[in-house]
């Protein structure tokens, strides 16, 4: 990184950087309160209110969003006739899953090959960090340039809307020229990216009954009805041949014009296993980000282990439909709901429930912001220019912002490159992008204050 006084001062600040990562990422705050203490989720709100306070914020708030949780505002006040801008992040986090399988444990930040480990350390609590470093690089070199609206997000990951909601009910808390949601990363580590669209997503559960209990499959099976079998029918047919997703009335075709993603660099970073194919037809970045793509997150039936010879009278499933931009979620939803119902077979009955739903979003890439970030990315990433990526993951909040203030900008970086390893196991953040992208909010700060 080419050497200038706010890049020197982020270095020095990386130790500190890494003791409050380390205590942020402690806290165990997944906003599901039937499996982890709502107190974790206390504690890392109170962590990310008391930081705010520690840096000059005013108004700082623990904001009760109407799904139960907490989001976290602060305001920094700048220059009289200022712009204003907005930074995001997010302070829940993904379960660690399966927790034995972690090299080193989920929630306690440990460094192993240039890289630290633990739950939300990059996705999304090196976020908030992000957000502090590049103040404090400002406030030490002439001071912050904008005023700052800062909101960090109790329930992101859940996808229960709290924060939309709550914006929605007091629209002038969020106001602001330009957005920065620090809840993206870049194409790969080392490469600057900006990420211009989010597919959507809505989320539902499926269940079949067939029975009034189980029955034992010598005596009945073959002619009973079983629910898992018929369940399983239903979720095959949400795929074509290919693996393509195939949802009745859901247009499946859409293009990727920009940056693309190389095949072979793809299966790399999934960690594909060898002979192995992937799924879908047209380009990586066109099934990735162009085209709706629907996932089994999860099926309710009988372990392996201490199975009985039964027929299944009933069996559920959580099943997720991420939809590019263009397409309405809500629109999304009926299909996919209308599909689960029609490929249901032998007269079972099925109920659905949905859980979960946030619309796709696509930013104008237009906009003086994105010029400002473009020089700052150059800077913080010498010899290296901005590129334009879409993300796969959808973060809900966006197109609530966007509607809320049309006239605002919306920008997304962040620290979940490939690499990062987001919502699996053994998640991890890159301290030099940590660095690097830390450099480039706050330069991009000033440049966008002087443009």
């Amino acid at each position: 990184m080419s050497s200038n006084p706010v890049a020197e001062t982020v270095a020095s600040l990386m130790p500190r950087a890494r003791a409050e990562l380390a205590e942020l990422v402690a806290f165990k705050s997944v906003a599901d309160f039937d499996q982890f203490p709502r107190s974790e989720s206390e504690g890392a709100a109170n962590w990310v209110a008391d930081a705010l306070t520690a840096e000059g914020f005013q108004d700082v708030a623990l904001l009760d969003t109407p799904d139960g949780t907490q989001s976290v505002y602060g305001y920094l006040p700048g220059p009289e006739g200022a712009k204003t801008v907005l930074l995001y992040a997010h302070y829940d986090v993904q379960p660690p899953l399966d927790e034995a399988a972690w090299t080193t444990p989920p929630f306690e930040l440990t460094e192993r090959d240039g890289r630290w480990y633990g739950r939300g350390a990059a996705d999304c609590k090196g976020g908030v960090i992000m957000h502090l470093l590049a103040l404090r690089a400002l406030k030490a070199n002439g001071g912050v340039p904008v005023h700052v609206k800062f909101i960090a997000e109790g329930s992101e990951e859940m996808g229960t809307g709290g924060l939309e909601r709550y914006a929605e009910e007091h629209p002038d808390l969020l106001t602001a020229d330009t957005i920065v949601i620090g809840d993206a990363g870049n194409f790969r580590a080392g490469l600057p990216t900006v990420t211009t669209t989010l597919r959507g997503m809505t989320m539902l559960r499926i269940r079949v009954d067939t029975l009034e209990g189980n029955l034992h499959s010598g005596q009945f099976g073959g002619a009973a009805p079983d629910a898992l079998a018929a369940l399983i029918r239903v979720l095959d047919s949400l795929r074509a041949q290919d693996g393509s997703t195939t949802v009745d009335g859901l247009t499946s075709g859409s293009r990727w014009d920009g940056l693309q993603y190389d095949e072979q660099q793809f299966r790399r970073d999934a960690k594909v296993l060898d002979g192995v194919e992937l799924i879908g037809s047209g380009t990586v970045a066109d099934r990735i980000w162009a085209r709706p793509a629907v996932t089994v997150l999860g099926i309710d039936c009988p372990p392996v282990v201490g199975a009985t010879p039964s027929v299944q009278a009933g069996a559920r499933a959580t099943v997720s439909l991420r939809v590019p931009p263009g397409v309405d979620a809500t629109e999304a939803t009926k299909l996919l709901q209308a599909h689960l119902e029609a490929h249901t077979p032998w007269g079972a009955r099925v109920s659905i429930e949905q859980v979960g739903q946030g619309q796709a979003f696509s930013a104008d890439t237009t906009s003086p912001a994105y010029a400002a970030m473009a020089r700052a990315m150059s800077v913080a990433y010498p010899g290296q220019e901005m590129q334009y990526a879409g993300q796969g993951g959808s973060i809900p909040l966006c197109n609530t912002l966007a509607s809320l203030y049309p006239q605002a900008e919306i920008l997304l970086i962040g620290l979940s490159e490939p690499e990062a390893q987001i919502h699996a196991v053994d998640e991890s953040v890159s301290p030099e992008e940590l660095e690097r992208l830390s450099v480039t909010e706050a330069l991009f700060l000033r440049n966008y204050a002087a443009s």
